[in-house]
């Protein structure tokens, strides 16, 4: 009898999941949590945000949004794996996350197999939209060209023929170099590179990183660590004087994920890519703010920001698409507007790249923490390359 009873309700649990189901859109997510905390768990907190506010409005035609988060352990395989879990036994109706470009590659892979839509939300390579880009497949987060090209401007005002290069040796790293070479011998033809330094990612050897740069004698050094690597790399140059006399453009060193950890040890002067939290005046990003700091009692970091318009880059699609099915949804974020804290994006039809952009300004020392001061918002729309150059790099068909 006890047995019976169990079944019975073990079937009454399933039935009343299934109703429940039936009454959400599921949102699987998949991301480094444990390898990239510093940004993940405020992108995981800006996510949250974002579905509460969306569930709290009534939903998307009266269904809750659901999200379910998986760990990748910065591994293919998991990332794969993951992936197919989710879709095979949760039943998600849309995949959305990446942070590391290769996985976010890997997943770019899946969702062309199995034909499902995919949101890249934080990768940065090139390749998503370009040349692995797909049907199913589109990017929030501005690419690593669209970054590097918002740097280039400042970094040809410098005036500098002799610079040094150093980058994690995997796919965003690689990338934004290439980028950033190519880019400014064309604004530049008498440009120098004369050192370049590909370090293992979360494994710099900073101090034989630093000397190999000092060596080298360059006028200026593009950066391209973040996270720990970052961290090291900073401390190290500021021990051995590798900044002094030297300017510094550097992606993402103006995110507070990755600037507030060194606190008074933070580098003054670079020119970076960020997001000044503390000093952008616009209604969009006021609402975003008080609602965040209301919500964690925290204040948002870049990962913050990226999570919350990933929910809302989703919801405005299944709003549009008035369904889960992958084939509507794509058709729905292609050319789909978002408003969002940086103010309105779109999700370009060409590539299905968002137009979602950065804040470029100048780092700086107050009250004993790294700032971003002199900052301007660069809106991904005014850094791309032509139709016809995407058209080459983007495979046809896809």
């Amino acid at each position: 009898m006890k047995q019976w009873t169990a079944g019975v309700l073990a079937s009454l649990a399933m039935m009343a999941g299934a109703a429940q189901a039936q009454g959400t859109y599921t949102i699987g997510e998949i991301n480094s949590y444990k390898a990239q905390p510093a940004f993940l768990m405020p992108y995981k907190m800006g996510m949250e945000l974002a579905v509460e506010q969306v569930n709290a409005a009534g939903g998307i035609h009266g269904k809750k949004l659901l999200l379910l988060t998986r760990d990748d352990n910065a591994n293919p395989g998991e990332t794969v794996r993951a992936a197919e879990e989710l879709l095979t036994r949760e039943k998600v109706d849309v995949l959305t996350g990446g942070f590391l470009s290769h996985l976010g590659l890997a997943l770019t892979d899946f969702a062309q197999q199995k034909k499902r839509f995919y949101l890249a939300s934080e990768p940065l390579t090139d390749k998503i939209v370009w040349q692995q880009g797909n049907h199913y497949t589109f990017r929030l987060r501005p690419s690593t060209y669209m970054q590097v090209a918002m740097l280039v401007p400042d970094a040809v005002k410098l005036n500098k023929k002799r610079w040094a290069l150093v980058y994690p040796n995997y796919e965003y790293g690689q990338s934004a170099v290439a980028t950033f070479k190519q880019l400014l011998k064309a604004a530049q033809p008498d440009v120098e590179f004369v050192a370049e330094q590909a370090t293992p990612l979360g494994k710099v050897d900073a101090g034989s990183v630093v000397q190999a740069l000092a060596d080298a004698k360059p006028d200026a050094i593009f950066n391209v660590l973040f996270a720990t690597d970052l961290a090291k790399f900073v401390r190290e140059g500021n021990t051995r004087g590798l900044f002094e006399g030297r300017k510094v453009v550097s992606l993402l060193t103006g995110e507070p994920d990755y600037l507030d950890p060194l606190k008074a040890e933070a580098p003054v002067g670079w020119i970076v890519t960020g997001y000044p939290w503390y000093a952008i005046k616009t209604p969009e990003h006021q609402a975003f703010l008080d609602a965040y700091q209301k919500r964690f009692n925290d204040y948002p970091r870049a990962g913050s920001v990226v999570g919350y318009n990933t929910i809302l880059s989703i919801a405005a699609g299944l709003k549009k698409a008035g369904s889960s099915d992958t084939e509507k949804l794509v058709k729905a974020f292609t050319g789909l507007q978002v408003a969002t804290p940086f103010g309105p994006i779109t999700y370009r039809p060409q590539d299905h790249q968002s137009t979602m952009g950065a804040y470029v300004g100048t780092t700086a020392l107050q009250d004993g923490k790294g700032v971003m001061v002199d900052f301007r918002y660069e809106d991904g729309a005014k850094f791309q390359p032509s139709d016809a150059e995407v058209k080459q790099l983007r495979p046809a068909g896809r």
